[in-house]
């Protein structure tokens, strides 16, 4: 089987965030997917499998299945146009956990459609706060049967990208992952943000486009527009472009292959 190595959301290589793509030639167990990934030690290597017009599509982390992924999403529909899975002109579809995910193939980079997801007000978490070094101007969260997740805006963006989280404290939240956002100061962005997600094995994702599922509504409301464009300002840094659509969420970027490589028969 064929093993890739992408960086998504940049358009230089050992920047944005990398993703493994391992396109499966069936079926194969859950164990072995997470072996897989666990030997590849991203932040996800993503699964993609044939299947009718489409693939399956089933993303993991070092530690544990995950039930949304923009990233390797993203590096996922790079990789089956530019090996020639698929035609240009060829729509990418996922049946995933989240339900179906679509792809398109633009002159700017790629564009894919996600679910929309809402936070509500909440109380300012102390413990979070702490653990995060930071209070935030504003703290909302989105619960689910998997944990919270939060997200917490700040006054500036120098807060956001300066933030030095102890991530043993912020394991110790009740946080499955943490958003923490501002309004971008630096010209050509809306908004800038981090991701941080111990709880789920990852300290700090570079780049995320599932984070921007919960932005790109958020900040829409705030700044009244549609269209907008994110700076994740990790170390490696990332640029999501995003357009809030309702119940889903078109989200946008670029993605370069750093390496590719076969998986030998004993793997």
């Amino acid at each position: 089987m064929k093993l890739y190595q992408v960086d998504a959301f940049t358009d230089q290589p050992f920047r944005g965030n990398p993703a493994a793509v391992c396109v499966l030639d069936g079926p194969r167990p859950d164990a072995w997917m997470q072996a897989l990934a666990a030997e590849m030690n991203l932040s996800e290597t993503a699964f993609p499998l044939p299947q009718g017009d489409g693939f399956g599509l089933r993303w993991f982390t070092p530690k544990q299945e995950v039930g949304l992924c923009g990233h390797a999403t993203l590096a996922t529909a790079h990789i089956l146009w530019a090996e020639g899975y698929l035609r240009p002109d060829q729509e990418a579809r996922f049946e995933t956990k989240s339900g179906l995910l679509t792809a398109s193939k633009r002159a700017d980079g790629i564009e894919m459609n996600f679910p929309a997801r809402f936070v509500t007000d909440t109380q300012a978490n102390a413990l979070l706060n702490r653990a995060l070094g930071a209070v935030p101007r504003h703290t909302s969260v989105l619960s689910s049967a998997k944990g919270n997740t939060y997200l917490l805006e700040y006054e500036s963006e120098r807060q956001v990208a300066e933030m030095v989280p102890d991530f043993a404290a912020l394991l110790a939240t009740d946080a499955r992952a943490v958003i923490v956002t501002s309004r971008a100061e630096t010209p050509g962005y809306d908004f800038v943000s981090r991701f941080f997600a111990p709880a789920l094995g990852i300290s700090e994702d570079p780049v995320t486009g599932s984070a921007h599922c919960y932005l790109a509504p958020y900040w829409s409301k705030k700044l009244g527009k549609v269209e907008m464009v994110g700076w994740q300002v990790s170390a490696r840094t990332g640029v999501v472009g995003c357009a809030w659509q309702g119940e889903r969420v078109a989200l946008r970027g670029q993605a370069v292959t750093v390496f590719k490589a076969e998986l030998l028969p004993a793997g």
